[in-house]
């Protein structure tokens, strides 16, 4: 497995996108209830209205988007999921009861991995799933995943 960055590759800033047919529901979810920070918004944009968020700050990025008609959303799958990987159980706590005092309920995880190693989901609006895992990739080993070789979903 490469731990390192190709050299060929000078990537300086990564950004996914995604439309939603809940843009409000979505944009509040993101920002005030999770309470990840708008790095650019824009409103009848060429028709588009999108957000921007920093994950965390500015080289990871997410991008919310809508335009004109509703777009078809594809149907969500519980592997659909914007993982986040947090600094111990104590700042996965943190998250989990600003969510809960926010109105959301965690949901169950598709896949056992998560639960088994304290990780706690939450679904969108749209039906993506958050995950709240309380350790930072790469830096536990105690969290990968044995007998293959994958080291972590």
């Amino acid at each position: 497995m490469t731990t390192t960055w190709p050299d060929h590759l000078a990537v300086g800033a990564v950004r996914f996108a995604r439309p939603t047919a809940k843009y409000d529901d979505v944009l509040s979810f993101y920002r005030d209830d999770l309470g990840l920070p708008v790095l650019a918004d824009w409103r009848g944009h060429a028709g588009y209205d999108g957000v921007v968020f920093g994950l965390p700050g500015a080289p990871v990025q997410m991008e919310i988007t809508q335009h004109g008609a509703r777009p078809r959303i594809p149907e969500p799958n519980p592997e659909n999921q914007l993982v986040l990987y947090l600094k111990g159980a104590e700042a996965r706590d943190v998250v989990v009861r600003r969510m809960e005092e926010r109105g959301h309920r965690s949901v169950a995880a598709a896949n056992p991995y998560w639960p088994e190693r304290g990780a706690v989901l939450f679904e969108d609006p749209d039906g993506w799933l958050v995950v709240l895992a309380p350790w930072v990739f790469g830096t536990d080993p105690r969290q990968g995943v044995s007998g293959g070789s994958c080291s972590a979903p």
